[in-house]
């Protein structure tokens, strides 16, 4: 049977999975130089980081019993992984947008 400590501790490794995705995301749009890089290292890389981290937090014996792989991947990978990059993309500012010296002292 699943406490309360359970399910808040699993909510906390769903909000840093989602944190950490859209960071990830925000650093491959920086960083990268054509939109298809970003997209390619956002749909590849970001998975796998969300994997180990679901991972060492289960292992750690935090969360629930979800019943299934398939469940625990859809909840703590794709939900994150989805919420994240559409903050990034949606609700924080393009980095073109940004007005950066053209010199640093």
């Amino acid at each position: 049977m699943a406490t309360v400590l359970d399910i808040a501790l699993m909510g906390v490794v769903l909000v840093g999975n989602t944190f950490l995705a859209a960071v990830m995301t925000r650093f491959f749009r920086i960083q990268l130089d054509t939109r298809w890089g970003a997209i390619v290292y956002t749909a590849f890389l970001v998975p796998v980081v969300l994997v180990v981290t679901t991972i060492g937090a289960f292992s750690l014996g935090v969360g629930v019993d979800l019943g299934s792989a398939a469940a625990a991947l859809a909840l703590m990978v794709g939900l994150p992984m989805g919420l994240g990059v559409t903050i990034d993309v949606l609700y924080v500012p393009a980095p073109d947008e940004y007005d950066l010296p053209d010199t640093a002292r």
